[in-house]
């Protein structure tokens, strides 16, 4: 049995029985559950630990458990109805008002209820996270000398210096800020970049956790049309001459959501386009680790395409790894770095050393390749498993580019079906999915879902998901 799963078992149990102790009263010792319930001695302390997290258990070295006593009545409900009014009037002298949403986001970071299959994830289920190794890293790092110290505040000058060459190019470890997460990396980004109230031109459909930074600063998202190739640079220089736009963001590999790779042939003339108008392009290079088996060669990031310094660069670990193993890169070239760099300082200081080290021992480590292979083909399987079984059995979902890499599919879905009402049949039918909606920073052209297979268990778990969904499919009216 995995060790979350007998961990959470084991704490159910104990849960069900402490009403057979008074409060206070000493809970057996730890040898007595291991023997009694035939686990470890790690899950039966995890599983204490859990029900002292949830205040019903009280523990004590060298003494034992026991149970806690009864929690003092909750204090009466105060009355914030003021804040209405105190929220509301802060914005009220703004451009553009700002807006903070999170329920784009939070689709893929919220854990689904029990029993549902998540086709919504936006991270490796832990069987494709290479525990064992991050463990040991981590373990590692914590011996090194100064771990604990204060780092530099751009970074270890040894994980800068990797993030550049991993970049190439021009790219130096001069140019580079160690960051916490890619969605920290883009937020300084934004910040930096464009004033409140102003124009940023973004793909459509796009990442909605970008749109909701950019919203949340009191920026204006402006789409830009994506094809199979990437955004279509025609339309990305008609948009920046009627905005006024000086930003643009973009993730022109394994684009998020529809896994499109801008083509070589637009890669320059993105370029070009920006630098005519004066403005910076953001490169969300998101996935770059989680390329398939069958992918061949992959294209350069345009940060190493780029002398001029039209390209801030954002790149991370995180979706390689763990959702909590934060660690990504800005890189950037001239003026611009300071201001990045002062963003980052006043926001967060530094990211916490012994993290960054963590990371030097990963990256470092032998079994860091191993694991960038064994991804690389597990989640081709995957991709080909989820693709067989929607063609089989949902072939009215149209599924126009199957990519090979990151770690969804794009579906576009039959004219007059609801996304809304087909997620809440879907997730009545015990699979959690993403509607397509809050990836439009407009009206969308018609419904579409994002259906992740990295973060569910395994090929087995994918096809019984797609069973799912064809009943909720055939709930729910086209």
């Amino acid at each position: 049995m995995h060790e979350r799963s007998s961990v959470g078992e084991l704490a159910d149990r104990l849960r069900s029985e402490l009403d057979r102790y008074s409060p206070g009263e000493k809970l057996p010792s730890s040898r007595a559950l291991v023997e009694r319930f035939r686990v470890s001695p790690v899950t039966v302390s995890r599983a204490l630990a859990q029900l002292a997290a949830e205040g019903l258990v009280v523990t004590r070295p060298g003494a034992g458990a026991f149970r806690a006593r009864p929690r003092a009545p909750a204090a009466p409900a105060g009355d914030t109805s003021w804040q209405e009014v105190a929220l509301s009037a802060d914005g009220a002298a703004d451009l553009v008002p700002r807006s903070v949403d999170a329920s784009g986001v939070l689709v893929s970071l919220a854990a689904p209820p029990p029993g549902v299959i998540e086709f919504s994830g936006g991270y490796l289920h832990p069987c494709l996270q290479p525990e064992r190794a991050m463990a040991a890293a981590l373990s590692r790092a914590g011996r090194r000398p100064g771990a604990w110290g204060r780092p530099p505040v751009e970074g270890l000058p040894e994980l800068r210096e990797w993030f550049a060459r991993s970049v190439g190019g021009p790219v130096t470890a001069a140019g580079v800020l160690v960051t916490s997460g890619g969605q920290s990396a883009l937020t300084t980004a934004l910040r930096a970049l464009a004033p409140p109230g102003a124009p940023v031109l973004v793909e459509s459909p796009t990442y909605p956790g970008m749109l909701a930074i950019a919203r949340a600063a009191g920026l204006r998202p402006v789409p830009v049309p994506v094809d199979a190739d990437g955004v279509r640079p025609a339309l990305l220089a008609d948009a920046f001459r009627a905005s006024g736009a000086r930003v643009f963001v973009c993730q022109p590999l394994f684009q998020n959501p529809t896994g499109a790779v801008l083509a070589p042939d637009r890669r320059g003339e993105v370029l070009g386009i920006a630098r005519a108008a004066g403005a910076f392009v953001i490169e969300d290079d998101f996935v770059r680790r989680l390329v398939h088996e069958d992918a061949g060669p992959l294209p350069r990031p345009l940060a190493a395409e780029d002398p001029d310094g039209v390209v801030v660069h954002v790149c991370s670990l995180t979706k390689a790894t763990s959702p909590s193993f934060r660690v990504s890169a800005l890189v950037a070239h001239g003026p611009v770095l300071e201001r990045l760099r002062a963003i980052q300082v006043v926001d967060t200081f530094f990211v916490p050393r012994p993290l960054q080290e963590a990371a030097l021992e990963l990256v470092g480590s032998p079994a860091w390749p191993r694991h960038l292979r064994a991804l690389s083909a597990e989640l081709r399987v995957r991709r080909d498993a989820m693709a067989a079984a929607l063609r089989l059995h949902l072939p009215e979902l149209a599924l126009p580019h199957v990519p090979s890499g990151g770690y969804h599919l794009w579906l576009r879905l039959p004219d007059g079906t609801a996304e809304s009402a087909l997620a809440a049949a879907a997730l009545r039918a015990g699979v959690a999915l993403t509607p397509g909606r809050p990836y439009f920073s407009a009206e969308p052209p018609a419904g579409h879902l994002r259906l992740s297979f990295a973060a569910v268990a395994g090929a087995g778990e994918i096809a019984e998901g797609v069973r799912r969904l064809r009943s909720a499919c055939d709930e729910v009216p086209g």
